[in-house]
């Protein structure tokens, strides 16, 4: 139903008329110093793809790299505990996995999931009208740039690694009792980036209003000391002839533009629908979502800033 045809967040595979398959895997290298809580949220990032399918994870398959002859075995062992903490908390089972000998470390997951064909929610059907909703704050790459030189204090460092490792499981619970028409998570190419695939995939265009998306403190304020990775920068350049900032400045541009690891979900609902979405939201615990714009029949593929 879903696979190497469209730019997607998993694919999904049809066994019955009340059976899909949803397929996907992600894994990457330690942003923050804590193993317990890099498991927890590399294992956030991979089962959030399922969650943007509006499917509910099954089993999961752990991939490990580990320098085993450099580092602690128990740093592995916090790592794999933290993952299976999440797992947990998703209502998965972990059923086994792989690891190698690597010089850095790594560590994902493979992950199935169940949805049902009618209820496949993908990044593509946005339609006209639709209000945009996003479900976690961005500035997590600038943030864990600032980590990795020392210039966050002990609760900043908490505050970006607790969104990090929250799942979407409460987001795509609330979100299944709507009319979802899009949906995709925010992750490696930005807020605009993802934004972008969901245009080009529905053939619409969005407005996005900068002063309603929700950012994590002092992240603007390291954009504009130059802290911004490499990635964000990539993202900035790979959307530029699809975005009109208008007369934002390019610190802010960069922050809508950041490289996220487990962002929140962006969801385009009927507008009818979003004030009492969002007050759903809020009551399960999804404090910082926020509508941030709209779905426009104009300049389709595009995106503008206001």
């Amino acid at each position: 139903m879903v696979g190497l045809d469209v730019p997607d967040d998993a694919a999904v595979y049809k066994l019955t008329d009340e059976i899909a398959l949803v397929q996907t895997v992600d894994y990457f290298t330690p942003i923050v110093d804590d193993p317990r809580m890099f498991g927890q949220i590399a294992a956030a990032n991979a089962l959030s793809d399922v969650y943007a399918m509006g499917g509910k994870p099954l089993t999961v398959l752990n991939i490990v790299g580990f320098p085993i002859k450099k580092l602690d075995p128990s740093i592995l062992a916090d790592i794999l505990r933290g993952a299976g903490e999440k797992v947990l908390e998703a209502g998965a089972i972990i059923v086994g996995g792989h690891s190698i000998d690597d010089q850095e470390p790594k560590f994902g997951m493979a992950v199935t999931g169940l949805v049902t064909p009618d209820q496949v929610w993908t990044n593509h059907g946005a339609k006209p009208g639709d209000a945009l909703i996003l479900t976690k704050p961005i500035g997590v790459g600038i943030l864990t740039t600032a980590i990795k030189r020392d210039l966050l204090n002990e609760e900043e460092t908490e505050r970006v690694t607790a969104v990090m490792a929250e799942l979407n499981k409460k987001a795509a619970e609330v979100f299944s009792r709507y009319t979802v028409h899009a949906c995709t998570d925010v992750t490696g190419f930005g807020l605009l980036g993802h934004a972008k695939e969901m245009a080009e995939g529905s053939k619409v265009g969005l407005q996005l209003e900068r002063s309603s998306v929700p950012v994590l403190p002092r992240a603007s304020e390291l954009a504009e000391q130059g802290i911004v990775p490499g990635g964000t920068m990539a993202n900035h350049k790979w959307i530029s002839g699809c975005v009109n900032y208008g007369d934002l400045p390019e610190t802010e541009q960069f922050l809508l533009c950041d490289a996220v690891t487990s962002g929140g979900l962006l969801v385009s609902i009927p507008a009818s629908e979003a004030a009492a979405c969002l007050a759903d939201l809020h009551s399960a615990g999804v404090d910082q979502a926020q509508v941030i714009g709209k779905i426009t029949a104009e300049n389709p593929g595009c995106i503008t800033i206001i």
